[in-house]
């Protein structure tokens, strides 16, 4: 089995921006129908399955430097903490979840504009993504932007550190039983998409946690706005159990589906760049 080389600075970022950019608009529908399934207003209130691309700018412009950010992150971490190879899931973790923290400094931004052109949360007064975060510049200023980072962080770190371990995982199982390295980029594909959908399953909850915050337009000035932890009771006594599971389907097939396509192509890409 030959050594696997690992990818410069400049192919993470290449290869992150691509693999990023191709899941989020390639997955849009599905994410937009799991949203709005999450939202407090309902289904049909937050548009049914009309109007599925509502929000989609926001994604063009945010999806490529985040998933840079992430992978050259997550790459640089892996290749570089000085931990020995037996711990290497412990590795994976704190890289990924590295990789997650720098990534939402430009996700959130981005994602707080799509959730709300998602459900419509601004009616006929924003209709495109560059009004809707004009809206929220008007109306709540630059801190606006991050409204639901600590609810995002809360749901990404613990889905890192279960899929990109796991992912590592399969993926070391699988040259083993194959005998070489590295492997295709479909190969480590399906490896992509099992990791994604049991972290996106297993998650859930976080992730309609963070939908909620983020669709709460409310003023934390002026009002009295619940703690993560309490706002997750609430949904939990007031809603039941399935609430906190809102859009599990959609979520756990966008994000196996997404899992694949998103480190398939992150794998194609930097093989490209590296010349394997």
């Amino acid at each position: 089995m030959t050594t696997q080389a690992t990818p410069t600075f400049y192919q993470s970022l290449a290869a992150g921006g691509l693999a990023g950019t191709a899941v989020d608009l390639l997955f849009f529908p599905i994410d937009t129908i799991k949203t709005r399934l999450q939202s407090a207003q309902g289904f049909i209130r937050a548009g049914g399955f009309s109007g599925i691309y509502k929000g989609v700018g926001s994604v063009v412009v945010g999806s490529a430097p985040g998933a840079a950010v992430f992978f050259c992150t997550y790459d640089t971490l892996k290749r570089t903490l000085p931990l020995p190879s037996d711990l290497a899931p412990v590795t994976h973790m704190i890289s990924a979840s590295a990789g997650e923290v720098a990534a939402c400094l430009i996700r959130v931004p981005t994602e707080v504009i799509k959730t709300r052109m998602q459900t419509s949360s601004y009616g006929s007064h924003a209709q495109s993504s560059l009004a809707g975060a004009k809206r929220i510049l008007t109306d709540e200023g630059l801190r606006g932007f991050y409204r639901g980072f600590g609810s995002t962080i809360m749901r990404e770190i613990p889905f890192t550190s279960l899929q990109f371990p796991l992912y590592e995982f399969l993926k070391l199982q699988l040259s083993r039983a194959l005998g070489r390295r590295p492997l295709h980029a479909y190969e480590a594909a399906v490896c992509g998409s099992f990791a994604g959908g049991v972290a996106a399953a297993l998650t859930t909850p976080l992730d309609v946690l963070k939908t909620r915050v983020m669709l709460d337009m409310r003023d934390a000035t002026k009002h009295s706005v619940p703690s993560l932890p309490a706002r997750l009771k609430q949904i939990y006594v007031t809603e039941g159990t399935r609430a906190l599971f809102a859009g599990v389907v959609p979520r756990t097939l966008w994000i196996s589906a997404g899992g694949a396509v998103f480190l398939g192509v992150y794998e194609w890409a930097v093989h490209g760049l590296m010349g394997i």
